[in-house]
């Protein structure tokens, strides 16, 4: 009976100690899981954010002197210009044109020249501001298309500049076109940089293809979509609240 006793006590003492070296080595995996998460996707949001955000910056300023550009010397604009109208124009629909894909691949050597790098974030920048610039310019001219040609003409006869022009009539006028506008720009650059991913553009793109494809792991390709979701709900929300703001109608 006393050895019966002993060898039940040995066997619980192995078993509990066995369960407990193995709950204390799936903690240390949990553990290092999480350190591994929290290592490379606030890295990579921020990476995302940082090439969108100076990407964004470039495509609007240029898309914003292209389209007003485009705008003013349109047929029925103030400064017609037909064949500068037309060649901008054709410039601006090639580069609409591209799938964004194969301009990443003809961009990316010139992004050595220009950032120094060919891959990473700041090579991802380059294809992103070339691809959305056209797109910007588009996004503008058909903005202030929309304003008519009554307030433009009314301001001249007033005697407004062609800076007062800009700066106090049709920016203020077409300004909650153009937040619209820049909101988009934005949602497409965010899934653009997704897309750089594929060919080691960095952020969550470079994250999912690389952890989440090539290695299997669809748990990081599932949050990196979540966050990538969720990026692009706050630049929608952000901008719709912008917009309304801005409108006076």
């Amino acid at each position: 009976m006393f050895e019966q006793e002993t060898l039940d006590n040995l066997v619980q003492r192995l078993s509990g100690g066995r369960f407990h070296a193995n709950m204390n080595f799936y903690d240390s995996q949990f553990e290092a899981y999480i350190s591994h998460l929290r290592q490379i996707l606030p890295s990579a949001t921020l990476d995302t954010i940082y090439m969108v955000g100076i990407a964004s910056v470039f495509a609007i300023i240029f898309g914003m002197i292209i389209g007003c550009s485009l705008y003013f010397t349109s047929p029925t604009g103030i400064y017609p210009l037909p064949i500068y109208n037309k060649i901008v124009g054709f410039i601006i629909n090639i580069g609409r044109s591209i799938p964004f894909v194969v301009l990443i691949m003809l961009v990316f050597p010139l992004a050595r020249h220009i950032v120094g790098t060919s891959i990473g974030s700041r090579a991802a920048i380059v294809p992103l501001t070339i691809a959305a610039i056209p797109f910007m310019s588009r996004v503008v001219e058909s903005t202030l298309n929309e304003l008519g040609h009554g307030i433009i003409e009314a301001a001249i006869s007033a005697g407004a500049t062609t800076k007062q022009l800009i700066y106090r009539v049709i920016i203020p006028e077409a300004a909650p076109g153009l937040v619209a506008g820049f909101t988009l720009l934005i949602i497409n650059l965010i899934t653009f940089s997704a897309m750089a991913g594929m060919v080691g553009g960095g952020g969550l793109g470079d994250v999912a293809i690389s952890y989440g494809m090539n290695r299997n792991r669809r748990d990081i390709l599932v949050y990196a979509v979540i966050i990538l979701v969720v990026l692009v709900q706050i630049v929608q929300a952000v901008g719709t609240s912008i917009s309304r703001k801005l409108d006076k109608r």
